[in-house]
């Protein structure tokens, strides 16, 4: 798919429906058995357990299984992949999460949220249009005072992932791009290692936004 191809809407969600069509939940380069990372750093917020979170692009994902099971009954997952969605929502029977299917770009949020998390995700927003309507997003949809967690492909990490490009950030970079009303608390890297046995250096980073203007 070329990189204008990716930049359309329709586009984008035949892509994640095929990949998750096409293979195993656990055998995509992103899965991890333990998100061990996002956990610790969640930990480290010591939200309440009525805390509004949110993953983006979480998919699949087993955070949500990890965060329903440590307390948490306000816990949301969007991915425009429905298959990736399916997948979650059967291991997890009739827990209490709210699964949006959306493509992120067009996503309107209803309410605001203690919690934005995005794993790998943002580093697919190569438009710079399309990352100005995410950081849009990231200040309509958190409260004041909450947080925001970041992970990207790290500057030496791979240039491409699921066979579209990314843009691959470091963190005083993803500093900049977030600006002056969030205040950076965390910066990690995260060398993650695929289920196909390559390492995929992350950069982590945890910041609160401050609303400010």
């Amino acid at each position: 798919m070329s990189v204008d191809e990716a930049l359309d809407p329709l586009n984008r969600r035949r892509h994640w429906e095929g990949v998750y069509e096409r293979n195993p939940s656990t055998a995509v380069s992103w899965y991890q058995i333990e998100p061990r990372t996002s956990l610790d750093l969640i930990e480290e917020l010591d939200l309440p357990e009525g805390a509004a979170l949110v993953d983006v692009g979480g998919g699949a994902s087993t955070l949500v299984d990890h965060l329903v099971a440590g307390g948490f009954t306000d816990v949301s997952v969007l991915d425009v992949s429905g298959a990736a969605l399916e997948v979650a929502q059967g291991r997890l029977g009739d827990a209490p999460v709210r699964w949006l299917q959306q493509d992120l770009v067009t996503w309107e949020p209803d309410r605001r949220y203690e919690l934005w998390h995005d794993r790998a995700l943002f580093h697919f927003f190569v438009d710079p249009a399309d990352r100005d309507r995410y950081l849009e997003l990231i200040r309509t949809a958190l409260r004041p005072n909450g947080y925001v967690i970041l992970a990207t492909f790290a500057s030496d990490g791979p240039p491409q992932c699921s066979g579209l490009p990314v843009t691959r950030w470091s963190a005083d970079e993803l500093g900049a791009f977030l600006g002056e009303d969030f205040e950076m608390l965390e910066r990690r890297r995260e060398d993650h290692q695929t289920p196909g046995g390559d390492v995929q250096p992350f950069t982590w980073v945890v910041a609160r936004y401050r609303e400010v203007s």
